[in-house]
């Protein structure tokens, strides 16, 4: 294109693109254009997207200058096409109106700046940046696709927003709006204040530094509004007072740091929430998180410490074959217990050993017994009739063996009852002339304890209802020995 036939905004830039100078439209005019609606802009800061392409693909460079695309405020027109090129300066595009959406498909820019600007979509998906990528403040209809792009430094996006929200609609978007799967990013992804209409796909994407989300906004009702599968993170992932309306999918993450979801609020009723199966995490944050609306899925999890308060638990959690090291706050075991009666698929033993596990380690061996007694408790109601009341058994004489001062207790019960008893009626003599002095208390004892003989049984014969008194009180004893000796021995295989 000759130089006579580029307008003036369009013979600034030209110009300026050698030396990387920048050019901003933004003084240009005196009216206040509105960033989001072209129409106000002026024709004086407009400028077309094949001029900015052909300096990308073959603009002059001055010998010891370095070229670089840097505007602000400019409308730009057309579509700016840079597919598979290969520009060696930064491009910088700042606070501009683009009335087509970007063609960047597999191009390799040394960085690419677009902060604040208002865009249909981009498409970039491939992109390789040698710097940063800023998408900060951005307006973007959507969809964005940058699938498979590899960023050197940070991928940023404060404060944009993206997907169109339209008020009271719950449709389900075809496409996701942001497209990051398998992006890899060799910084931090850098998200605060991030709002997205439809669906954020993320499956694949591995990000060396950490990806912050704080104050951030997904909405999707009714779909997925994070879909982050098998995503590697290098140390953090903050998304503290994040707000979600739709489904979050976390399966097979890897985040060696904090998983932070403090002051969150997670909403997909009738579904998943927040599905967190199969990762390995090192701190998961639930700290004053609002109660999530839906279901928990933290299946095959390893995590080291849980921070979440029993508030922050819906009425239906997936926690088969979670494992974690320590439970923060530390609460009574009564106030952990009622999360595990809400698992779905039912009685699940090796929720409880967990949770017991974690109270060991904190030194509390009395809350680990409650858990483990409410085990027992719990499995009682999958047996049959039969191995039910035996179950009611071992609970009342002995908790189990949880409780084995409960034992003592009956015991010293029907030693007095049988001592009062039998004191107030001597049971005659077999033998009259071999029999030892009668003794209420050791007969009764003889009788209650099976392995024990002090010469009592064996030499008085009881008559009437105290022959029956002495058949209840030897079963009783049988019982009570053969329960206390089940729950004693369970009790210590367990320590």
């Amino acid at each position: 294109m000759e130089i006579n036939e580029l307008t003036p905004a369009e013979r600034r830039v030209r110009e300026a693109f050698p030396s990387g100078t920048l050019v901003d439209f933004r003084t240009e005019s005196a009216a206040a254009d509105d960033p989001e609606d072209g129409a106000g802009w002026s024709a004086e800061r407009t400028v077309r997207a094949e001029i900015l392409s052909s300096l990308l693909l073959g603009g002059e460079r001055a010998p010891g200058q370095i070229p670089a695309l840097r505007i602000t405020g400019a409308r730009i027109t057309g579509t700016l096409r840079g597919r598979y090129a290969v520009a060696e300066c930064a491009v910088l595009l700042t606070g501009c109106y683009f009335e087509e959406s970007p063609d960047l498909y597999g191009a390799q820019l040394r960085q690419l700046n677009l902060s604040g600007s208002v865009l249909p979509g981009l498409d970039a998906a491939t992109i390789r940046v040698d710097g940063v990528l800023r998408l900060a403040d951005c307006r973007i209809a959507g969809p964005v696709r940058l699938g498979g792009a590899r960023i050197s430094r940070a991928l940023v996006l404060e404060g944009a927003r993206v997907g169109v929200h339209t008020e009271g609609s719950t449709a389900v978007h075809d496409e996701p709006v942001l497209r990051l799967n398998h992006l890899v990013v060799e910084d931090d992804l850098w998200w605060p204040r991030l709002v997205v209409h439809g669906e954020t796909r993320l499956d694949g994407a591995a990000v060396t530094g950490q990806i912050r989300l704080d104050d951030s906004v997904l909405h999707n009702p009714g779909g997925t509004a994070l879909q982050a599968e098998n995503v590697t993170v290098g140390s953090d992932l903050h998304a503290m007072r994040l707000r979600v309306q739709g489904r979050v999918n976390l399966r097979g993450c890897r985040i060696p740091g904090q998983l932070n979801f403090a002051y969150a609020g997670f909403s997909h009723p009738g579904g998943v929430a927040l599905r967190a199966s199969s990762m390995a995490v090192g701190e998961l944050w639930l700290r004053e998180a609002a109660p999530v609306e839906g279901v928990v899925n933290l299946r095959r999890s390893q995590i080291e410490v849980l921070h979440a308060d029993p508030s922050v638990w819906p009425s239906v959690v997936q926690l088969e074959g979670l494992t974690y090291a320590s439970l923060l706050p530390h609460l009574p075991a009564a106030r952990r217990l009622p999360l595990l009666k809400r698992e779905q698929a039912g009685y699940v033993p090796f929720a409880y050993e967990q949770l017991a596990a974690a109270y060991r380690r904190l030194g509390d061996d009395d809350a680990a017994r409650t858990v483990l007694l409410a085990k027992e408790r719990r499995r009682r109601e999958t047996l049959p009739a039969y191995a039910r009341l035996w179950g009611y058994l071992q609970d009342a004489a002995v908790g189990y063996g949880f409780r084995p001062v409960r034992a003592a207790g009956w015991l010293l019960s029907l030693l007095l009852i049988g001592t009062v008893a039998y004191a107030a009626h001597h049971p005659g003599p077999l033998k009259k002339d071999e029999a030892p002095p009668f003794s209420p208390f050791f007969y009764t004892l003889d009788l209650l304890l099976p392995i024990v003989d002090f010469g009592q049984e064996k030499a008085f014969n009881p008559q009437g209802w105290y022959q029956w008194l002495a058949y209840l009180l030897i079963v009783t004893g049988w019982l009570l020995a053969t329960t206390i000796a089940a729950g004693v021995t369970r009790s210590v295989s367990r320590q």
